[in-house]
């Protein structure tokens, strides 16, 4: 890459050596890896501060209309490539490194991945904060600062461990720790209503005291926060204890606090998960909503114009607390009355709905929602009322059957509310929010997903972002429609060569690597074919490993068959509490070790299951996947956006009319997308089917085989019906479908190796895949926020 950067190589290699002597306390010649990568990283930073205050001083000087994103994850992985590439400073970064003695590429390999979320949610918010930034747009992201992340994990016996992840043990060097951005807030205790007037006396309190990260854009024109809060006591030693020889009593206060921004997702399954959950949303929640607050006041004094400055976006369910709560500091707080509160914070409210699951749409028991937030509770039944009497022909309340139902609470409370795909966006009008659809006809509108091209194209795969750069330019890095430039590009069969080389250099790395980690021989010429994702009956990992035993099968039984070699790919973490899914990881893991250790078929079909998936993990795996699957049942995935990261990478899909893969198989063209599978509609139409799994069963024999594999111990001949509960469900209540899309599936897979078998004609499918799926980018999306949600404004180019 042609750096723009006007720092000079000796120039950074001195800020480098400053930073390792005088930050660090090291010198050259005794400094390890993680000091160099420390020193680099403080390097980077001093050029991002500089981008980051010019952007907070432009947003004041402009008054500007600010974007405050809350989530409960962000994504980030890892930052110091991520800044060295938006800021155009690799060749300088590089030679500096070099000429220090030391190798570049493993002083960046040695940063932690920020363990601040877990899948697309929040590699969605990263990737929004990104483009926020490149696009020029005043925003701060919000979230918690996870000291463990969600979990590392391992396999022992093929079974998921769960371990900390410990990302936080060394200094992070992105963050800076504001301890004058601190808030005070309580949970529990009593509310005294006099007329219209309520006093919240809570009796638990907590400090939520925040950390800045620097978020910045594409060539380091604007830099945005993210602005993470971390719980601390109140009072967080006690001496008294200490001194009566309580040791653990007197650290309690601090542990206890601590406890709200330890873990992402604690475990729900019990009363005190489902408690330090709640505690999490709202701790979040009200943070934020006081920073933003604090922020309005310090630039106007008309609390009437909240909603011309100020645009907040709920990222799914989790911060939903957000509409009592701000109802809560204008009426409680601020004297506003009740009404106009609610008005005001509709006005800058705005949610983004991410499943059609009505059960993964969060609910609280009013038991323990009223225990918490006791205000809160009154406060949702006074919005309630409201709606109810603006919409007297219809009844739709957010507490309702003893619950607290927070999709619900968004959408009242929101001025907007999006999907994330255009099938999903159609289908909320019809199915968890139709009623509220029918009262408000102009609030649901679309938001297709979209990914960052400079994290999953230029930064991720070099050799193919060098090949497009060569072939079209750099403008597509800013302007990801310009792939479309590639097209004419494709039918030159040199091009196409360059093209493939880079895809087989890919799948070399990542087999070297698997080999290194994991022990595991794979041969780069076999079909990488890959489902990274969270472990989810409706994503129907359990669909893929069912096909891959019954193509074992059916290799063992024709040998001499022309088949298509392939390695089947799998990584992602199931919920601790989702005993279904980990079964799945389980099963995944046991099929491997017998799938690859019959020498009759292993150079013909692999299994491999890699574990702790994050986003290093698919930076390395997505630019070498030769297939992509996106399986899940019709009408279950919102969007997706591991399906836009493999198509861009030239990954073809094999996969349903689900999310946006609907929206990939349009652009990319039919004939470049392996279909199969029922619509949403047959799906509904299928499952009103009695016995519809045992028909499916009965009419597949390979199906039946490959289940009383499983069922007959041949993958756990120490336990034979360890998958009991598998073989049960799929052959019962088969609520996703695996049975009767099966054999469809199988036909889809054969599909993918009659044409894998064709290279020539493969790498030109890839390559379109690439062209092609130039609108998937994250800057589109945030665009379309921008004008249709949030109503803000770019701030670059005058």
């Amino acid at each position: 890459m042609v750096s723009s950067n006007t720092l000079t190589t000796t120039q950074f290699r001195d800020t480098i050596i400053r930073h390792l002597t005088y930050n660090l306390g090291k010198d050259a010649e005794h400094a390890q890896v993680q000091d160099w990568r420390m020193a680099l990283s403080l390097a980077v930073r001093d050029q991002i501060v500089d981008s980051w205050f010019a952007s907070t001083r432009r947003s004041y000087e402009k008054q500007a209309k600010r974007v405050y994103y809350l989530s409960m994850e962000f994504l980030i992985g890892r930052l110091l490539e991520d800044g060295i590439v938006n800021l155009r400073l690799v060749d300088q970064a590089r030679d500096a490194l070099t000429g220090l003695g030391q190798d570049y590429d493993a002083v960046l390999a040695d940063e932690p991945d920020a363990a601040l979320g877990n899948g697309g949610l929040g590699r969605l918010a990263a990737c929004f904060l990104e483009s926020l930034s490149t696009l020029g747009c005043p925003a701060y992201g919000y979230g918690l600062r996870y000291e463990h992340g969600l979990f590392r994990q391992s396999f022992k016996d093929g079974r998921q461990i769960e371990a900390p992840e410990t990302w936080l043990l060394q200094q992070h060097a992105w963050e800076f720790e504001r301890p004058e951005a601190r808030f005070r807030l309580g949970f529990g205790g009593t509310v005294e209503v006099k007329g219209d007037k309520a006093t919240w006396t809570p009796t638990e309190f907590v400090d939520a005291e925040a950390y800045d990260t620097p978020i910045v854009g594409w060539q380091g024109r604007w830099a945005n926060t993210l602005r993470l809060w971390s719980a601390k006591a109140v009072d967080p030693f006690d001496l008294d204890s200490f001194n009566r020889g309580d040791f653990a009593g007197a650290a309690e206060p601090e542990a206890l606090a601590r406890t709200i921004s330890r873990v992402l997702y604690p475990d729900d399954t019990t009363d005190q998960g489902k408690e330090l959950r709640l505690k999490q949303e709202y701790f979040l929640t009200a943070s934020a909503l006081r920073d933003i607050l604090r922020r309005f006041d310090s630039e106007y004094n008309d609390l009437g114009l909240l909603p011309s400055k100020v645009a907040i976006q709920l990222n799914d369910t989790h911060p939903a607390i957000a509409g009592p709560e701000l109802v809560r500091l204008l009426h409680d707080e601020r004297g506003l009355p009740f009404d106009e509160a609610m008005t005001l914070a509709r006005g800058c409210l705005s949610y983004t709905n991410h499943t059609l699951l009505p059960e993964a749409l969060e609910s609280w028991g009013e038991g323990l929602f009223g225990k918490l937030l006791p205000r809160h509770l009154q406060i949702v039944d006074r919005i309630d009322d409201a709606h109810a009497k603006a919409n007297p022909t219809r009844k739709v309340s957010a507490r309702a059957d003893g619950q607290v139902k927070m999709g619900e609470l968004s959408f009242i409370m929101a001025h907007k509310v999006n999907g994330v795909s255009a099938l999903h966006s159609g289908l909320m009008t019809t199915t968890v929010f139709e009623e509220l659809h029918r009262l408000h006809p102009d609030r649901i509108l679309n938001q297709t997903n979209g990914v960052t091209p400079r994290r999953w194209l230029l930064s991720c795969n070099p050799r193919l972002s060098s090949l497009i750069t060569d072939t079209i330019g750099e403008g597509w890095v800013d302007d990801l429609e310009q792939l479309k430039a590639l097209e004419p590009h494709i039918d030159d069969p040199a091009w196409l060569d360059r093209y493939a080389q880079a895809k087989h250099d890919n799948k070399a790395d990542l087999a070297a690597w698997i080999k290194d980690t994991q022990g595991i021989e794979i041969d780069p010429a076999m079909m990488f074919d890959v489902q990274i994702k969270r472990l989810h009956e409706y994503k129907r990992q359990h669909l893929n490993i069912l096909e891959a035993i019954a193509h074992w099968q059916e290799i063992k039984a024709n040998p001499d068959a022309d088949w298509t070699p392939r390695v089947k790919i799998f990584a992602g973490k199931a919920a601790p509490g989702y005993f279904f899914a980990k079964d799945i990881i389980r099963l995944i893991n046991d099929v491997s070790a017998v799938i690859n250790a019959d020498a009759d078929t292993r150079h013909l079909l692999q299994v491999v299951f890699l574990p702790n998936y994050n986003v290093t993990l698919a930076e390395r795996l997505i630019p070498a996947a030769d297939l992509s699957e996106q399986i899940s049942t019709a009408g279950k995935e919102a969007s997706g956006t591991g399906n836009m990261k493999f198509a861009l990478n030239g990954a073809p899909t094999v996969g349903t009319l689900d999310g946006a893969n609907v929206e990939i198989r349009e652009h990319v063209g039919a004939e470049n997308f392996f279909l199969f599978g029922m619509t949403a509609d047959e799906v509904d139409a299928r499952r009103a089917i009695d016995g519809h799994a045992a028909k499916a069963i009965a009419a597949d024999p390979r199906l039946k085989a490959a289940l009383e594999a499983i069922e007959t111990g041949t993958f756990s001949p120490e336990e034979p019906t360890r998958y009991h509960n598998i073989v049960e469900n799929l052959s019962g209540p088969d609520y996703f479908l695996v049975a009767s899309d099966f054999t469809d599936y199988w036909r889809a897979q054969r599909e993918v190796d009659t044409a894998f078998a064709d290279q020539k004609g493969w790498m030109r499918m890839a390559a379109l895949n690439t062209a092609r799926s130039g609108w998937f980018s994250s800057d589109r999306t945030i665009q379309g926020y921008m004008d249709d949600i949030w109503d803000a404004k770019s701030l670059l180019g005058g």
